[in-house]
């Protein structure tokens, strides 16, 4: 996918599976595809929910609420991956991975078509061996680095990253930020020195504008990642919001179109 892009950004757009129900959340992933979503990424609802917001945080109530469950969300990949070509990122916490039996939950993923995972509490140490699982089945493994990330682990989370590498823009949990912090486009161009030729660069966490899209893209990464502010959109859905969902797809293609316009060559 990222080869196909031929100079522009990518987006990466982030929905809770089984938010507020299945059937609702695939018909929101249908407004997030319509809205030009290169790679979709989608969330198994978890109680614990650690490196999560309130928005995401309330999505996961929600999803567990309706009796969403991980094998609910595969479904729901299989669906999606049935309809459209686009990749699918699974996030999950390691918990539901353990409780299935890593080979077992692998193996239904790779079934249901994932494409590649984040495990936002997977440890650095453990990513080799996991990593080596997921890529025997056809996935990839995707890796987070931190704002503290220093030259010495960032060598480390590139090497065993897959797909992409997963690049937190800010300290803290998932949400949607009214501003772009200037640290980010610092943080986007140090990672890009250990990612360029190597591995495409994604860039995620409170990015909720068209500029902040335009402006990490023009910093050199491969791709932006929204969720948060999707998922506020998706809660207006479940409320009772007729218009929600197309909002959501204007949001969307509004983030696509800064993809376009972020690249110096697309100026």
């Amino acid at each position: 996918m990222f080869a196909s892009l031929r100079g522009e950004g990518g987006l990466v757009a982030y929905v809770m599976g089984g938010d507020p129900d299945p059937v609702a959340s695939l018909e929101s992933i249908e407004a997030v595809l319509r809205g030009g979503a290169d790679i979709l990424e989608i969330g198994i609802p978890f109680s614990d929910p650690i490196a999560d917001g309130k928005s995401i945080q309330a999505a996961a109530v929600r999803a567990l609420s309706s009796s969403t469950r991980p094998r609910d969300v595969l479904e729901i990949t299989r669906e999606v991956k049935k309809r459209h070509g686009v990749p699918v990122v699974l996030m999950t916490y390691f918990n539901p991975v353990f409780a299935a039996g890593v080979g077992s939950f692998l193996d239904a993923a790779g079934r249901a078509g994932v494409d590649g995972i984040v495990v936002p509490d997977l440890p650095l140490e453990e990513a080799d061996v996991f990593g080596k699982a997921v890529r025997k089945r056809g996935m990839d493994s995707i890796l987070l680095a931190a704002p503290t990330t220093g030259e010495a682990r960032m060598k480390k989370v590139v090497a065993n990253t897959s797909g992409f590498l997963y690049l937190v823009s800010v300290l803290g949990v998932t949400g949607a930020r009214k501003d772009l912090r200037s640290e980010t486009v610092g943080l986007v161009k140090f990672a890009r020195r250990f990612t360029a030729g190597k591995i495409p660069l994604a860039v995620g966490f409170g990015i909720s504008k068209p500029e902040h899209v335009r402006a990490v893209i023009a910093a050199g990464a491969d791709a932006a990642i929204v969720g948060s502010a999707i998922v506020d959109m998706v809660a207006q859905s479940a409320a009772g919001d007729g218009g929600a969902l197309g909002r959501i797809e204007a949001y969307v293609r509004s983030l696509k179109r800064a993809t376009l316009k972020g690249r110096p060559e697309a100026e």
